[in-house]
């Protein structure tokens, strides 16, 4: 389970933490637990009851989890080991580390691989419940595999100082708008979206919806309209090609066409606006009543 015991040794000088610390509330983590308070506190080793090693794999263990610096109190932490190359993406061995004064189980964690200079390498949500009961003022080596998919091939990752962190920010979703919006919209649009974002609210988990801005008819006949796409995965989604239906406030079906998008990616947990174009051949009901619309994703 734990790569680094290949080569880290009881005599090797060199035996270290190679990842940095990255810890939270465990209220951010569980929404169940108080805030972090001041009383700083050291974590025993802890394995789960599964795990089995040898007398110098645990000398390892019990050295490289006295070197973690204290935490503290109602916090939980996520400390790096090591991370090595697998076929199938990239193995990220850590301590997880609990401080708060009881025992407690976790779930489905969104989880951030960071490089030296806080790039993100790597996103992907594990069940952590496989972890096992953490116990109060504990310390727990696990490993993390983050698949290839997860994996950003532009950000490089150094074998020191990395970090590996909980997720906070996809919990609360949010406007994220393409670089030609963002260099092209007034402030004051910008902000009218992000308003209409926060009072639509959290989209469905796990559902990736669209939800209708404004619709027009061109000069030329063509047919435009503008899209809020919402997506409530804990993962990024990419989109190539979208069937869209577009219909009026009678129900009536206006427009029918596909929409080749190339790469078009909206990350987890955010509202992108996008605008389509329906052209003049493709629409099958004139004067179309759009004080109510829709669209649908056709088959």
């Amino acid at each position: 389970m734990f790569s680094f015991f290949k080569r880290k040794g009881k005599n090797d000088d060199t035996l270290k933490n190679d990842g940095r610390e990255a810890s939270v509330s465990a209220a951010d983590v569980t929404g169940g637990e108080t805030e972090a308070g001041t009383e700083e506190v050291t974590t025993d080793l802890s394995l789960h009851p599964s795990q089995t090693v040898s007398q110098e794999q645990m000398y390892v263990l019990r050295f490289l989890n006295n070197e973690l610096p204290p935490l503290k109190r109602n916090q939980l932490s996520l400390s790096g080991i090591e991370w090595s190359e697998q076929p199938n993406g990239i193995a990220v061995s850590a301590f997880v580390r609990n401080t708060v004064e009881r025992e407690i189980t976790l779930g489905e964690v969104p989880l951030l691989l960071l490089n030296e200079k806080n790039e993100l390498k790597a996103r992907d949500t594990f069940n952590l419940k496989d972890l096992g009961s953490l116990p109060a003022d504990s310390s727990r080596p696990w490993t993390f595999l983050f698949p290839a998919a997860s994996l950003d091939p532009r950000v490089e990752l150094g074998k020191e100082n990395w970090s590996v962190a909980f997720d906070l920010t996809s919990r609360k979703h949010k406007l994220d708008l393409d670089e030609k919006w963002d260099k092209t919209l007034p402030e004051e649009q910008k902000e009218n979206l992000k308003r209409i974002v926060e009072k639509l609210g959290n989209p469905a988990k796990n559902e990736l919806n669209f939800t209708g801005l404004s619709a027009a008819t061109l000069d030329n006949g063509d047919l435009t309209i503008s899209l809020l796409i919402r997506n409530g995965y804990e993962r990024n989604v990419n989109i190539e090609k979208l069937p869209l239906q577009l219909f009026d406030a009678a129900g009536d079906l206006v427009a029918h066409g596909q929409f080749n998008v190339g790469d078009f990616e909206v990350k987890a947990n955010t509202t992108k606006p996008w605008s389509f174009v329906f052209p003049a051949s493709l629409i099958q009901k004139e004067n179309a009543d759009f004080s109510k619309w829709s669209v649908r994703v056709s088959k």
